[in-house]
């Protein structure tokens, strides 16, 4: 175990120095690589309502899309262009603002498209925007079932969509079932590690269950998955009863990913065993760069220590990444374990292109407001 840290702590001094070397790209640049490869999507599905065909057929209100619109909408704060709000708003509308699976549905996934349909509501309050998703959660409040997110990626897909709706309703209710649900992920379910400050992505790699270099393990999008969590909760609801627990896990899991960084700037799918499915992944790497970026345009990261990390990941992804027309390189495709989507390669095409992109536009948005 000590020889772990200390390598990791010798890797992080590689790093900063490395990174001292870099400069943060100025805004310009920063929201080029944005709508760069936001239009290649846009020009890649010019109807946003049309069904996306992998290994078979869904809706596209499914949640990799809706994790997409989520980067939009946080483009589209720095950048008021009415072609991404309108193309946000045909989505919507190709789903009547339903929820995939209908307005009874419990998982999380299905949830997130709700994200932005909130959104929207609060840009112009049609109340049809808003009433399958809210339905949906109101059944959820109403009942005493708790243990629905079984794994950490419901964390980003769900707990936002709760506390929007805590603010736009004023009521607590909301906010209160989102922490109880969390909590019985992190606790009574068992998936956070506090001696590690990192999450298990569900109960299939609770120990005794390792890597193949024997260490526990942690996946890094699922972790990614989980800072986007707490870093939307914090921004939504910054005087929320709760705030010092999402506060405290977000900075143990920000110190627990940082020396975990590869020297060229980007993480690995495997935070504790680069050896297994090693090399650059940008997903991951772009959900870490959004947190820390947030944590330090907050003020509760320390500039010093972060924005080192902070320049290199973004430059990595915004160099290595991304292709002349907007594709975006390194990403691993959906699954639950550094196992699954590969290979991951500069040209490797995941079986879904739009959440690593709606990881990107996040990371971006906050880079954006650096100074």
């Amino acid at each position: 175990m000590k020889t772990r840290y200390l390598i990791a702590i010798s890797c992080a001094l590689v790093l900063f120095m490395s990174a001292c070397m870099q400069q943060l790209p100025d805004k310009k640049e920063v929201l080029d690589k944005m709508v760069l490869t936001n239009d290649y999507l846009m020009k890649k599905w010019p109807d946003p309502g049309v069904n996306v065909i992998t290994n078979k057929e869904r809706p596209s209100n499914l949640w990799t899309r809706a994790v997409y619109y989520e980067g939009l909408m946080a483009l589209y704060e720095i950048k008021a262009d009415p072609a991404y709000l309108q193309y946000a708003i045909d989505w919507g509308q190709a789903h009547n603002w339903g929820l995939r699976n209908g307005n009874k549905s419990r998982y999380a996934d299905n949830h997130c498209a709700g994200q932005t349909y909130i959104d929207l509501y609060n840009i112009e309050p049609k109340p049809e925007r808003i009433y399958d998703i809210k339905h949906a959660i109101d059944l959820m409040v109403a009942s005493d079932t708790i243990n629905d997110w079984d794994w950490i990626d419901a964390l980003q897909m769900a707990m936002p969509v709760f506390a929007k709706l805590s603010v736009l309703t004023g009521d607590q209710k909301y906010s209160e079932r989102m922490y109880e649900m969390y909590m019985d992920t992190k606790i009574t379910q068992g998936l956070y590690n506090e001696e590690d400050a990192l999450w298990w992505r569900d109960a299939d790699f609770l120990p005794p269950y390792t890597e193949p270099n024997g260490e526990d393990c942690y996946w890094s999008r699922g972790n990614g998955w989980v800072i986007a969590a707490l870093v939307k909760v914090m921004e939504i609801l910054p005087d929320d009863p709760h705030h010092e627990e999402y506060l405290n896990t977000y900075k143990e899991m920000m110190e627990a990913v940082l020396p975990l960084q590869r020297e060229d700037g980007f993480w690995n799918v495997s935070l504790h065993d680069p050896t297994n499915f090693g090399g650059k992944e940008t997903s991951g790497t772009a959900l870490f760069v959004y947190g820390m970026a947030w944590g330090v345009n907050n003020g509760l990261l320390n500039e010093k220590e972060y924005m080192p990390a902070i320049i290199k990941g973004w430059n990595a992804m915004a160099t290595e990444g991304v292709h002349d027309n907007g594709f975006l390189g390194f990403v691993q495709g959906t699954g639950k374990e550094p196992k699954d989507g590969q290979p991951v390669t500069y040209t490797s095409k995941p079986d879904f292109e739009d959440y690593g992109l709606g990881c990107f536009l996040l990371a971006g948005s906050e880079v954006y407001k650096l100074k």
